[in-house]
């Protein structure tokens, strides 16, 4: 990811979650074709699941995630041209100015971004608290470092050596004791020890000494305590999710059965029972918690001890036939596992709210003295040099309600459908009374369009239907898409959003009539929305603005200049506390195109 993003770390801890328990499924089924060391193999894939989100997006970019998995399809060439225009003469005025009007309905919205803010609040509290009691769980290690004492035994220090080579452990790994430590423990991230009660060599036989120091030193071999701290990372980071706490339960037991079964290979069958009873003498553990403990040591809760137990009782040596088993179910099993990664990575890097454009044809530039006072972004693309001019990079690509630039679509969607048609597209007003005067009368689409009458294209927006209108807005990638606000209002600071370079791709094709719509339906469209021309270039276009509680906080002024050498796309967008709307995206608009000498 970008910029790190809670709620799609949610949603891809809940696509994390349905995995693991897919593959928990799947290996509970297959428990005894795999090995305890393989079964605790296959619990580490879980890890590379969790780190998913925190993956920059960068060093996920070679799957190309975002463009096979959420950009829309661009559909079709459209049907035979038609010459039909809505309302004879309908090519915009210079003279009628009513586009710069800010014609819009102020919309009520409750405060309710406070929830993403507040669950991220909560999370971080989770996260702090965890901390906190992870770091009184381990206090006491700290003590046991500091009390450690170097073995002074000659004999167990030479049999520490002996079974570090046993092992083939060349690390520089320290032993001692310490008063503080009822059961042998194993830690240290950079400066590994293995620490013995003080009273091990007087209760404990040298046999059982080296018993002790292989199941230690195995934990050293199979790298645990970087797994550990690895694991107690993601409790704290998931703390939310109970099922990570119970996987890293079970890879603890999988753990501890694992190295009791390495050390059970190196005995005599006879001294198994022996074994089994250094356990039972280690059932008593220090007053720490398990499950978010750095340390590994040899003792364990009494399920644990139990199971630890039964392995031992029923230990026979891995055949080649498990072991390929084991091998075989391991890599399937990870390729099931590594194959998902791709999907919950492309939720971890989508975000609805934000673009993803890559264009190697794009130049950004300061236009800030044209935003005075206004939070914005100015898109320009030159259709014959093909190249993109970009100011304000960061909210050129953040998706923003479309207001009423929407309208051109709904327009187009409703030809299309056949909700109105080129001859016929009037829509009967119902006695309403609205603030504008253009609107309290009956409209055409014509009219409509010019004056930005909203209640005109909520009418047949109505009679297209939200399911169609769903697809329609999919199939044309119009931003993200979203209509779950509603068929009445999902254009007005409600779920649908696009953002700036979006608008400007989107009226590319259009222009060029490269979308699902008949030319005949993009060509009454691109009459309507000539605004005005001078000296031979024409400016058409559309403006919106978006009011919420009675605050003007979102203006928009979307469109083209044409003249016999080179056509304009733009789009530009302003956002602030009040007056922001699509008058004075215009004004800002044309001070750019003029200063460029475009219009």
């Amino acid at each position: 990811m970008n910029v790190f993003s809670f709620t799609h770390f949610l949603i891809t801890a809940l696509a994390s979650s349905v995995i693991i328990l897919l593959i928990l499924m799947v290996k509970k089924g297959l428990k005894k074709h795999i090995s305890i060391r393989w079964q605790y193999n296959v619990d580490l894939l879980f890890l590379i699941l969790l780190m998913v989100p925190f993956i920059p997006i960068s060093l996920l970019n070679f799957i190309n995630i975002g463009n096979w998995m959420f950009s829309g399809l661009r559909l079709g060439q459209a049907g035979p041209a038609g010459t039909d225009a809505i309302a004879k003469g309908g090519t915009g005025s210079a003279n009628d100015m009513n586009w710069l009007q800010d014609f819009t309905m102020s919309v009520d919205r409750t405060e309710s971004g406070f929830i993403v803010p507040l669950l991220t609040l909560i999370w971080l509290t989770g996260i702090v608290a965890l901390i906190i009691f992870t770091f009184f769980c381990n206090r006491k290690l700290r003590l046991v470092k500091e009390s450690m004492k170097p073995i002074e035994d000659r004999e167990i220090a030479v049999l520490f050596s002996q079974c570090k080579a046993e092992l083939g452990i060349k690390k520089n790994i320290l032993l001692g004791t310490s008063i503080l430590v009822k059961s042998p423990i194993t830690i240290g991230l950079y400066r590994t020890r293995v620490i013995l009660p003080v009273e091990t060599r007087g209760t404990l036989s040298m046999e059982d000494i080296r018993y002790i120091l292989l199941h230690e030193l195995t934990h050293c071999r199979n790298k645990d305590i970087p797994v550990n701290h690895l694991m107690c990372l993601f409790q704290i980071l998931y703390w939310f999710n109970p099922l990570v706490f119970f996987v890293f339960k079970e890879m603890r037991l999988d753990r501890e059965i694992a190295c009791d079964l390495s050390v059970l290979k190196r005995l005599p069958e006879d001294r198994h029972i022996d074994y089994g009873i250094i356990l039972l003498n280690f059932a008593r553990r220090p007053s720490r918690s398990a499950s978010l403990s750095f340390a590994a040591d040899m003792g364990g809760s009494k399920r644990q001890l139990k199971k630890r137990i039964e392995s031992i009782a029923s230990f026979v040596k891995e055949s080649k036939l498990l072991r390929a088993k084991s091998v075989c179910i391991f890599v399937l099993m990870g390729i099931l596992i590594l194959s998902q990664i791709p999907m919950v990575a492309a939720l971890a890097a989508y975000d609805d709210s934000r673009y993803q454009f890559q264009n190697e044809n794009a130049v950004y530039e300061d236009l800030s003295p044209y935003f005075d006072g206004f939070a914005g972004s100015f898109v320009l693309y030159n259709l014959d040099a093909d190249q993109y001019s970009i100011y304000n990079k960061d909210m050129s690509v953040t998706r923003v309600s479309p207001a009423s630039t929407y309208k051109i679509y709904s327009a187009l969607i409703a030809l299309e459908t056949g909700v109105i048609d080129t001859v016929r597209s009037m829509q009967n007003w119902d006695g309403t009374s609205y603030p504008y005067e253009a609107w309290n009368g009956d409209q055409d689409l014509l009219s409509a369009m010019q004056n930005s009458v909203s209640w005109y294209f909520q009418n047949i927006d109505t009679q297209v239907g939200i399911k169609e209108l769903t697809s329609y807005y999919t199939q044309l990638s119009y931003g993200n898409h979203n209509l779950s606000g509603g068929a009445f209002d999902y254009w007005m600071e409600s779920s649908l959003l696009i953002s700036p370079v979006e608008q400007v791709e989107l009226l590319t094709d259009f222009y060029q009539n490269n979308t699902i719509f008949k030319p005949k339906h993009v060509d009454s469209l691109k009459s309507i929305l000539r605004l005005s021309e001078k000296d031979g270039t024409v400016l058409s276009g559309k403006t919106g603005t978006g009011s919420v509680n009675g605050k003007v906080i979102n203006g928009w002024f979307i469109g083209y200049v044409e003249n016999n050498a080179n056509t304009f796309i733009f789009a530009t967008n302003i956002q602030g506390e009040d007056n922001a709307g699509g008058s004075a995206a215009v004004q800002i608009t044309l001070s750019i195109l003029k200063d460029k000498g475009i219009y």
